[in-house]
């Protein structure tokens, strides 16, 4: 059984927390998808503005964050 994320993060142990996500299906967040040429580049600011306000909706602080090339 998983176990609550309120029961896995724990400030006093750890103040930095390594957060993940990816696409399915060999999706393209990013970038230019080589198989059909169309360009996602316009989507990188959206993940950076939408990752930035999401940190003060939560009262989070992004140390660093990478989007894919």
């Amino acid at each position: 059984m998983a176990t609550a994320r309120k029961q896995q993060v724990s400030l006093i142990d750890t103040c930095y927390y390594h957060c993940i996500s990816r696409c399915v299906r060999r999706a393209f967040l990013c970038g230019e998808d080589k198989v059909t040429g169309q360009s996602y580049e316009h989507r990188r600011s959206w993940v950076k503005d939408k990752l930035l306000a999401l940190s003060k909706t939560f009262a989070i602080d992004v140390c660093a964050y990478a989007l894919p090339m």
